[in-house]
């Protein structure tokens, strides 16, 4: 297992090293030049313009640029958020709890909700039930979250005043004011993914039943709930796992348009603020930290498979 870890960290190297150079050149394709974007130079003089070419570095040729932004970036100097005032990182870890917070929550949501409904629907195949899982699960998928965000405000923070509408209340001031805060983004969030959660638990449960281990089973007199529990559900779930680690690497980046509809003070606001405030560092910042997430939640979903399967080694 360690010899695996190793050689896929090398392996992850240059996805890593593309990656920074897919985000440095993103801002840098931003029409326009980037002392007049970020600071209006309009009524700069050439001294001071050029002050600011410097400070930013972009007076130097473009590969310079990247290999010192590279070099600090490795050291975790990822710049200074011109609107903030303050440097990149220190920002996002002020608001990476938040998000962190959403998507777990999100993501329990999903799993405790279209996990078992995946399999009663599967076993209740054609049945009542079955209808009514593919319903939620189409509903889910289909609906803009914006919509469904809305939806549920309405509902339960407007018409019912059971939960509140937006805003956000850190655990450690106050717990339960801070779960009712999180309810309602969470659900939204993890709905949709619940959808698709539900249908393809369902579609990975009935191909297993179909297979000849399957049938070996049944014909030895083994009860059905053992064949389902003890041999086809650790099968059927490798896909699930395998979607549960995209949705998750979908979360911790994908959470802009609930983060905007119930404020919620993560990174996905953070980054649309930063959009509109042309404060390209951080959003820069941002999506470099996004991206390596997403890389290390890879390499965790990939150990996670010789949990659900012992036949699964890695050499």
């Amino acid at each position: 297992m360690f010899r695996y870890l190793a050689r896929r960290a090398l392996a992850l190297l240059p996805v890593f090293f593309l990656m920074t150079i897919i985000v440095f050149l993103l801002i840098r394709l931003v029409p326009g030049d980037p002392v007049d974007v970020m600071y209006g130079g309009e009524g700069l003089s050439e001294e001071q313009r050029a002050a600011l070419e410097t400070q930013l570095g972009i007076d130097q040729p473009l590969a310079l640029q990247y290999l010192r932004w590279l070099g600090r970036a490795l050291t975790g100097d990822l710049g200074r958020s011109y609107k903030a005032q303050m440097p990149v990182l220190d920002l996002i870890l002020q608001r990476l709890p938040a998000t962190l917070y959403l998507s777990v929550a999100a993501l329990l949501f999903s799993v405790i909700i279209a996990i078992p409904l995946g399999i009663l629907s599967a076993v209740k195949r054609n049945t009542w039930i079955d209808l009514s899982a593919m319903i939620f699960a189409i509903f889910g998928i289909s609906l803009p979250q914006f919509w469904s965000g809305i939806l549920l405000v309405l509902i339960f923070a407007v018409g019912l005043r059971w939960l509140p509408s937006i805003n956000y209340v850190p655990p450690t001031d106050n717990f339960g004011l801070f779960l009712r805060h999180l309810l309602l983004p969470a659900v939204t969030l993890g709905w949709s993914l619940a959808g698709t959660t539900t249908r393809l638990t369902r579609s990975s449960i009935l191909e297993e039943l179909g297979k000849d281990y399957v049938r070996t089973a049944r014909s030895k007199g083994m009860r059905e709930h053992a064949v389902l529990w003890g041999h086809v559900l650790r099968n059927a779930l490798i896909p699930t796992v395998t979607m549960i680690g995209l949705q998750m690497a979908f979360l911790i980046g994908g959470a802009v348009v609930v983060e905007s509809v119930f404020a919620w003070p993560g990174i996905g606001l953070l980054v649309v603020d930063s959009i509109f405030g042309r404060d390209y560092p951080v959003v820069q910042g941002v999506i470099l930290t996004v991206a390596v997430l997403v890389v290390v939640v890879s390499l965790i979903v990939d150990v996670i498979y010789t949990v659900l399967d012992p036949r699964i080694r890695f050499d």
